[in-house]
């Protein structure tokens, strides 16, 4: 076996493996309309073998981050925080938190999304009261 096949090798092995089917290659192949075996060959170009090997947890991390965007989004934070300054960055910060750890708890998404716009109502009402007692 020459170079190029051993690594073609353990690339198909990282590929291959469990974590990787079920968290990257099914789910992106579902939504890119593609054959698991078309995205596969995708990344063996894309990669190296090291960076297949680290790709997996970059993965994983980076699925918080894009939650965390998501529901910054999904609130209309971005609106209430920057724009309108009505929610301060940390209580913003501290109501994504919450969703996100109900969320890796086991809540549904939508049902997590829910409590959190209640929660955001509760921020706003809480501050509509403080600043009309300054008044």
């Amino acid at each position: 076996m020459d170079d190029d096949a051993r690594l073609k090798l353990m690339q198909k092995r990282i590929i291959k493996s469990y974590a990787w089917q079920r968290d990257i290659v099914v789910p992106f192949s579902k939504d890119f309309d593609c054959t698991v075996d078309e995205l596969e060959e995708v990344f063996f170009d894309l990669f190296d073998l090291s960076s297949l090997e680290a790709l997996h947890a970059t993965f994983e991390s980076a699925q918080d981050i894009c939650l965390y965007q998501k529901l910054n989004a999904d609130l209309s934070l971005c609106w209430f925080i920057d724009t309108l300054e009505i929610i301060s960055r940390e209580d913003g910060k501290k109501l994504k938190m919450n969703v996100i750890n109900e969320i890796k708890n086991g809540k549904s998404y939508e049902d997590a999304l829910k409590e959190g716009k209640l929660e955001l109502f509760e921020l706003l009402k809480k501050e509509a009261e403080f600043r009309s007692s300054l008044y």
